[in-house]
């Protein structure tokens, strides 16, 4: 009997207990006993048209690059440039001991009077043998050899003429000019040094950087991308002429002037599946120099009708598509799969999947799925991809979506 009581009082006691908690949890409970529905940030898309660019990697190369080498054997007699000043051509760079040269010129010069000397008494000789002939005063041998000796001495002239004028040659290349306009590196010689002809060092190198090319390097595939956009009229262009260049330099900063590409490569490396396109930008202040790492921004024209969808509401699907979620007119959550045409800034450039007024997740999606119901909110976003403003319920430690502000 004992026994008995006692469980009898255990079961009562559990029994209000069961009670408690059971009136506690029903006080919390939302009436109807279902969950509140998640809170979203949204935004409105809109169709605009948006600018394509693409961002290229590249480095500068000089407009034009000339290497100083001497066409003669020689002892540089003086250098007569400042290094790293602006050359115009023509303006005299270094000269060479031209007492040789001088020497050669003088003979060849002689030489030149001798063979007109003879030229001049050979010309007499077959004159005067001609007339004679004519009379049958000399045979027509002795003409002929006449003629002979004549066309010898104006060979020898022309051949004098052609030494003399190489030794003028070598005499004018003792002195050695600037062939372009441009900036002057180092000399690697100094005064006393000998020279010698056509040799592997430069004396000096002129670049000229105003204006300045910018070699792009970009993909193939991209290449291919960039043409089926065209010609399926997703990209077009306004006006016509060449696309320009914006470029960032290597501190971050952006170069003030704009280059337009000059040209492209007709072949793709073997080795890397690229393609070079060039660049041209004025250079007036020396900033871009042979050698920079830079990256640029082509421009390629405008894609209409496309929509900038913040990347932060990009997700990619199972396959590796690009997917987003969006508010549908009875506060569902719908999954659309995008297609991307390029970035700009912090947005992808969606071409489809997603249509005018369509409300885009872009704060709580990380507590949704697609189908479930939700209650958006409207929110806005900063130039840096973050909400600014949003009405969602406050991130939790840990929480992904917790730069929202």
């Amino acid at each position: 009997m004992m026994h008995e009581k006692i469980l009898r009082i255990g079961l009562v006691a559990a029994g209000l207990l069961l009670a408690a908690c059971s009136d506690q949890n029903g006080a919390n409970a939302p009436a109807g006993g279902t969950m509140p529905a998640t809170e979203v940030g949204f935004v409105v898309l809109k169709a605009q048209s948006v600018p394509r660019y693409a961002q290229l990697s590249g480095r500068v190369v000089a407009h034009a690059t000339a290497e100083i080498r001497p066409q003669i054997d020689g002892i540089i007699e003086s250098i007569d440039f400042r290094e790293g000043r602006q050359m115009k051509a023509g303006d005299l760079l270094f000269k060479v001991r031209d007492a040789k040269f001088s020497a050669a010129y003088a003979a060849a010069a002689a030489v030149l009077s001798r063979a007109e000397a003879t030229e001049q008494s050979a010309q007499a000789t077959f004159a005067r043998n001609e007339r004679l002939q004519s009379q049958s005063a000399v045979s027509q041998q002795v003409l002929d050899e006449a003629k002979a000796a004549l066309l010898q001495a104006k060979a020898d002239v022309e051949s004098a003429k052609a030494s003399l004028e190489a030794a003028r040659i070598d005499l004018d290349n003792t002195t050695i000019k600037a062939p372009i306009d441009g900036i002057i590196g180092t000399a690697s010689v100094s005064v006393g040094s000998l020279v010698t002809q056509n040799q592997t060092d430069a004396l000096a190198t002129i670049r000229q950087i105003n204006p300045v090319n910018v070699d792009l390097v970009d993909t193939s595939a991209n290449l291919l991308r960039i043409r089926q956009d065209v010609e399926a009229g997703r990209l077009g262009r306004e006006g016509e002429g060449a696309p320009s260049v914006k470029l960032t330099l290597e501190n971050g900063a952006e170069y003030k002037q704009t280059g337009t590409i000059s040209l492209a490569t007709v072949n793709v490396s073997e080795s890397t599946g690229t393609f070079t396109l060039r660049a041209s930008f004025p250079n007036p202040e020396y900033i871009l120099l042979p050698g920079m790492f830079v990256r640029a921004s082509v421009d390629l024209g405008t894609m209409p009708n496309a929509f900038l969808v913040p990347q932060r509401a990009v997700q990619r699907s199972g396959t590796g598509d690009p997917i987003a979620y969006v508010v549908s007119a009875d506060s569902k959550v719908e999954q659309r799969t995008l297609s991307t045409g390029g970035t700009s800034g912090n947005d992808w450039i969606v071409t489809e999947g997603v249509k005018d007024g369509d409300r885009l997740i872009v704060d709580g999606f990380q507590k949704i799925s697609a189908g479930a119901s939700v209650t958006p909110v409207e929110a806005t976003i900063d130039e840096d991809g973050v909400v600014e403003q949003s009405l969602a319920a406050p991130a939790v430690a840990g929480d992904a979506s917790g730069d929202a502000k």
